[in-house]
């Protein structure tokens, strides 16, 4: 399996404070994140404290949504199909999950995950998935059979989850709020999702740029891009990660990235998913549209 995007990188940064403060140094804080190297930088009187505090809010939700740690709330229900009180975190996003699956019309499936087994098993032999294990995955698939509310989350014996469509958005939105009630403004946060808490210092829009090229200016905003050949399966690089729930099969469609805003990570990482079953941009935009402030920004073709 071959992953050309550095999915997870994590800064932030967060330079506005009073003048007297100006020449105070930038603390760094480096270490492991959603399995991949993370940095927050910050300037500020407490940054070594405020820092400590992000990593732990990270760990904490890596304990909810992680597919690695095998005690993580997300693990639990893979092995089990039950969660019983399961942590808001988890059903505030399986909420936005919903809305999004709707609006795409059942493109965006968290329950691909057996399907993602399926050819993660067979690219680790150096070989395509077999039809039937494919069919007997796809049969496992279907967002219908999930239900969740406060008292817990339950699906079909044999169903599994994944929420790594959503959850390194989700994760930033969860930063940003941390770091905003820690009095900090001009931040941005990248999770290989950005999000965007006011200006840079210098009051201008944070300038991102993207792979495929150009840039979107971010402020107050969240920004998600992805490629269907971002991870691949085979090593030609052709066989995509992004599948298409409707028919087991990666995406077909002729995307090099699609890049989408919203007002949070986690719907814009959703959105920018589900539009890469899309065939057209007008269709993605029909999608997008169902989602007040969220938008198209960029859109490559192979």
């Amino acid at each position: 399996m071959t992953n050309r995007r550095r999915f997870l990188a994590i800064s932030a940064a967060a330079l506005a404070f009073p003048a007297a403060l100006s020449a105070k140094p930038i603390h760094t804080w480096t270490g492991t994140a959603l399995g991949a190297r993370a940095t927050l930088r910050l300037q500020h009187p407490d940054a070594k404290a405020i820092s400590a505090r992000v990593a732990a809010e990270i760990s904490r939700l890596e304990d909810i949504f992680s597919l690695y740690r095998t005690d993580s709330a997300l693990s639990q229900l893979n092995r089990t199909g039950h969660l019983q009180m399961a942590p808001f975190e988890m059903l505030e996003c399986l909420s936005i999950v919903s809305a999004v699956y709707r609006a795409s019309g059942g493109r965006f499936d968290p329950t691909i995950q057996p399907l993602w087994a399926v050819y993660a098993e067979a690219s680790a032999k150096g070989l395509p998935p077999k039809d039937s294990n494919l069919r007997k995955a796809q049969a496992l698939t279907g967002w219908q059979s999930i239900t969740f509310d406060s008292s817990g989350i339950t699906m079909q014996p044999g169903m599994a989850l994944t929420l790594n469509g959503i959850a390194q958005g989700y994760i930033a939105d969860r930063v940003a709020g941390l770091l905003q009630a820690e009095g900090l403004t001009n931040i941005l946060i990248d999770t290989g999702e950005f999000r965007a808490l006011g200006p840079q210092p210098d009051g201008t829009a944070w300038p991102v740029k993207l792979a495929a090229g150009g840039e979107v200016p971010l402020e107050a905003r969240a920004l998600a891009t992805s490629a269907p050949l971002g991870t691949t399966f085979d090593e030609a690089a052709t066989v995509g990660h992004i599948l298409d729930p409707r028919t087991g099969r990666p995406s077909r469609t002729n995307w090099r990235e699609i890049t989408v805003s919203a007002d949070s990570a986690a719907l814009a990482d959703a959105l920018s998913t589900a539009a890469c079953l899309y065939p057209s941009r007008a269709e993605i935009e029909g999608c997008i549209a169902h989602f007040k402030g969220a938008r198209l920004e960029a859109s490559t073709a192979l």
